[in-house]
């Protein structure tokens, strides 16, 4: 069953989602699935490969830009950046609880001069607390603007 949820209207952020959740994103129109989980991180995960296959068997793109828990990086902001603006319609992000994803996103969109407050109220909106990257959220706006 997908969790889905809605973040901005082209992104979608998911806990761990299953080769069926892959058919319903293609029914949803999803166009890029961008894994942020490592493989491994958990014995019984779907392994990001799995998910890769299942994306380009309905062509779907998918990237993976993997978060582990130390935290974000400028190469990992930079290439959710270059994903989402490369996405020929929507995306759809994963983890483990679609946290790490949606902070990603919320980096991402911050560092393009993206309202912080803003994508704060979206992001809580879709269930999730980007309050533990909002000073870096502040910061990548304000290099931006």
């Amino acid at each position: 069953m997908s969790q889905f949820r809605r973040l901005s209207e082209s992104v979608l952020a998911s806990p761990q989602i299953t080769l069926d959740d892959v058919a319903t994103a293609a029914r949803e129109g999803v166009t890029m699935i961008i894994c942020n989980r490592p493989d491994d991180e958990d014995p019984d995960q779907l392994n990001s490969d799995a998910v890769r296959q299942a994306a380009q068997a309905q062509n779907i793109a998918f990237v993976s830009i993997p978060i582990t828990h130390s935290g974000f990086s400028q190469p990992q902001i930079a290439a959710m950046v270059d994903s989402l603006q490369s996405a020929q319609g929507p995306v759809l992000a994963y983890c483990r609880s679609g946290t790490r994803s949606t902070l990603l996103w919320a980096l991402a969109r911050a560092s393009q001069g993206a309202d912080p407050e803003t994508l704060a109220n979206q992001a809580l909106a879709a269930g999730y607390d980007v309050s533990t990257v909002r000073p870096a959220m502040d910061m990548l706006a304000a290099q931006h603007g």
